[in-house]
């Protein structure tokens, strides 16, 4: 019989095992657009609960253990192959509700529960991923229990043991289900992480041995501060909506409206539906075009209690390895910076805006922002960071820029959360809208005339990017490798190039029309002052007189040249 104190460590055990291996799992990743944070992913999510097995006492049950494991997996989740494997969890805790120790009836039944309930929230349900991994390794032990027969039930190592080759088999067998597995040479992600996960437990089960991560508290912190969540399908080869929305819902008791209903309203809207949920909330994952849709429907089920919305179209993973990754990992390692201290709120506007690099921070302050919080792409501020900055800002109204479409949902959270001033986003995508919304600003007019001057300025602005492939992928119809300087405009890849400047010119001109008047050329890190310059002197030699070009010194980190235009 295994205990309750023998699945708590199995599990920190499981936690720390991935944890130790999580880069070489994200390596594993291939899929169209570079997401490379499966590993991340799985090992954030069983790392919640096991964060919380210090809470339950070595006299703890088996069921007791399993339904705090489940729970805090479930709020932790993060990503298909996050979801994928609290439902497994899930599943194990419901086999194993009320028991006080695990025997081997229960310990199959339970993970059988785990896999059914995994392919059930999944809305096509692929294999070779983690699904047949879980699958087969269930399999596997159910095999092996019912030839042993009543009178000689094998002990539950024995079956973990079995869970684990049959899981081991079957990630061997992934290639041979998914060509595209096969074509890059790989196992996949999330059943390679399911092996270490399983194979950790089983270090406790049978050698009551708890495999350590190798992570001092320090380390695990900065990893947890480093994770940001690239979404791409890792049950779709092919992204066929633009927006991952994934959002939990606490439960009205008085409500008794079935989760059921909502995935099937899902459906109709998007694809990769994931719904799971349990008597105290509903965690929801879905890509669609609709993201407001998912959202108003959930509300029929309770209130909203963390939302998350990222566009994968756009989305290009800026964490590389090696030499080319020195950028994206500088950026992560941003030192935190002192607290803010509030401010009583005695002038009628104020501004704070997000942006990374020093050059840009000083611009907008220059133009007004009281407070500029750090952050941008791939280092997205939290909705504390900007109501810690609303509340710096002594205004009654403080107007928040974004200037990223991943930023906008956090700043809008921070609406509600403030009752002395009010705060006011304006919804721009860019750097470049920021700066025009600033300049739009008019300190002889209200907020309300402003704020309606500030989003006309923001249409009115074109906004080209000049960044670096990661990695190798196939992306929106180019073949793209390590290294490419990539040219973007209004978010779409338009432009392959190996020279930042020629790049630059490149989206630059693409925009220009008779009726351009200014050109602003914001370079960052790895770039001259005579680069680019020379971007400005190409620039005017092909573009008609009228058009002025102006260079900042940006210094924001991953991308080299953010390119305005009006």
């Amino acid at each position: 019989m295994i205990s309750g104190s023998q699945l708590k460590n199995a599990i920190i055990s499981g936690s720390n095992n991935i944890a130790k291996y999580k880069k070489q799992v994200n390596e594993l990743n291939i899929f169209p657009v570079p997401d490379g944070d499966t590993g991340s992913n799985m090992s954030m999510t069983i790392g919640a609960a096991a964060e919380e097995m210090d809470s339950l006492s070595d006299s703890a049950s088996v069921g007791e253990v399993a339904k705090k494991a489940a729970s805090s997996m479930l709020r932790g989740a993060r990503g298909n192959s996050g979801v994928i494997l609290s439902l497994l969890f899930r599943g194990i805790s419901q086999g194993l509700d009320g028991k006080e120790t695990i025997g081997a009836e229960d310990m199959v039944r339970s993970l059988e529960l785990g896999v059914d309930a995994a392919y059930k929230a999944v809305m096509k349900p692929t294999e070779g991923t983690i699904l047949t991994v879980a699958r087969v390794a269930a399999e596997q032990a159910r095999k092996l229990l019912d030839a042993a027969g009543e009178d000689a039930e094998p002990d539950p190592v024995q079956l973990w043991e079995a869970i684990c080759a049959g899981a081991g088999e079957a990630l061997e067998d992934t290639p041979n289900l998914l060509p595209v597995l096969k074509k890059a040479g790989v196992v996949d992600a999330g059943g390679q992480g399911l092996c270490l996960i399983f194979e950790g437990m089983l270090s406790v089960f049978r050698d009551d041995t708890v495999i350590e991560s190798g992570l001092t508290k320090e380390e695990k912190e900065a990893e947890t501060a480093e994770f940001f969540r690239n979404v791409a399908a890792e049950f779709d080869s092919e992204i066929n909506f633009t927006y991952c929305t994934e959002f939990i819902v606490g439960r009205d008791p008085d409500i008794p409206k079935d989760p059921l209903e909502l995935r099937l309203f899902l459906e109709t809207i998007g694809d990769c539906v994931v719904v799971v949920d349990d008597e105290e909330i509903i965690k929801v994952h879905v890509h669609t075009e609709n993201p407001g849709d998912a959202l108003q429907m959930a509300l029929q089920y309770g209130q909203l209690l963390t939302v998350k919305i990222e566009n994968m179209k756009e989305q290009h993973r800026k964490a590389a390895e090696e030499n080319d990754a020195a950028k994206a990992a500088a950026a992560q390692a941003q030192p935190k910076e002192e607290k803010l201290a509030p401010q009583e709120p005695v002038e009628e506007l104020g501004f704070i805006s997000v942006a990374a690099g020093e050059g840009l921070k000083g611009l907008f302050q220059e133009l007004g922002c009281s407070v500029v919080v750090s952050g941008g792409q791939t280092m997205n501020p939290s909705t504390e960071d900007i109501l810690e900055a609303a509340l710096a800002t002594p205004a009654k109204k403080v107007f928040v820029l974004p200037n990223n479409k991943n930023i906008i949902l956090a700043a809008e959270q921070a609406i509600s959360m403030v009752t002395d001033r009010e705060i006011i986003v304006v919804p721009t995508r860019t750097i470049p809208q920021g700066l025009s919304a600033m300049l739009a600003f008019d300190p002889d007019s209200d907020a309300e005339t402003n704020q309606e001057a500030m989003m006309a300025a923001i249409e009115n602005v074109d906004t080209g990017l000049v960044t670096f492939a990661a990695r190798d992928s196939e992306f929106g119809g180019h073949t793209i490798r390590r290294g490419d300087i990539l040219g973007l405009t209004n978010g779409k890849l338009e432009y392959i190039e190996k020279n930042p400047v020629a790049a630059c010119v490149k989206v630059a001109r693409s925009f220009v029309t008779k009726r351009t008047s200014f050109i602003t050329l914001v370079y960052g890190e790895g770039i001259t002052e005579e680069q680019a310059e020379e971007a400005r002197r190409t620039l005017l030699g092909k573009l008609h007189s009228d058009v002025e070009i102006t260079l900042v010194n940006g210094g924001q980190p991953v991308y080299y040249f953010i390119i305005s235009v009006e």
